[in-house]
């Protein structure tokens, strides 16, 4: 299949890493294990057993005109303890590396269906300045989330691009499925383009 560039030029691409049907089903699950993998899992509180004090019974059970007491590190007494405490826990889950390329490989074939991957020759920053990106962007008509892949970040576009909110950058190798399926649009440059194809054919 083939594939034009801003400039006009047709690129001749793998219909493996570009031409596949869109699998929401397995995009979802790629897509889910990339944000669990990512969590910490080092929340807690403390429950009634975890808190400080507690021991002794605050006063008698009978006679003194209060409600019941039987500890002070009673959830619903201040300073007690959390009554459905959160815990340490690992939330991951595992994707084998045959989902997870046809995935990435679904999701970028989807991103050419509805004409978001935008094909650059490369992106020429004569300085690394914001106002000089923003100038290219509206040269380009890349409006909205932008999501920019260099086969190697350089450091004029790295500092042109990193005080504006909506635009993201990567490297080839630091792809992920979540900022591809949020991106409005995507813009390749064609070295980091034929890294792709040669990762997800």
């Amino acid at each position: 299949m083939n594939l034009n560039t801003v400039n006009g030029q047709t690129l001749e691409v793998s219909e493996v890493a570009f031409g596949r049907e869109f699998n929401e089903a397995l995009i979802h699950q790629v897509v889910l294990s990339f944000l669990s993998n990512g969590k910490q899992g080092t929340k807690a509180q403390k429950t009634r057993a975890d808190v400080r004090g507690g021991g002794k019974k605050p006063w008698k059970q009978k006679g003194s005109g209060r409600a019941r007491a039987g500890t002070r590190s009673s959830p619903i007494w201040r300073s007690g303890g959390v009554t459905f405490a959160a815990k340490p826990h690992v939330s991951e889950q595992k994707v084998n590396r045959k989902m997870y390329r046809a995935a990435m490989a679904s999701i970028l074939s989807e991103l050419v269906r509805q004409e978001r991957l935008v094909v650059v020759d490369s992106i020429s920053i004569e300085e690394p300045k914001t106002k000089q990106f923003k100038a290219w962007l509206a040269a380009n008509s890349l409006e909205g989330k932008v999501f920019v892949v260099q086969e190697e970040i350089t450091e004029n576009v790295y500092l042109g691009a990193r005080n504006l909110v909506n635009v993201a950058l990567s490297d080839v190798l630091a792809l992920d499925p979540v900022t591809l399926v949020n991106a409005d649009k995507v813009v390749v440059e064609v070295a980091a383009l034929r890294k792709i194809e040669e990762m997800f054919s």
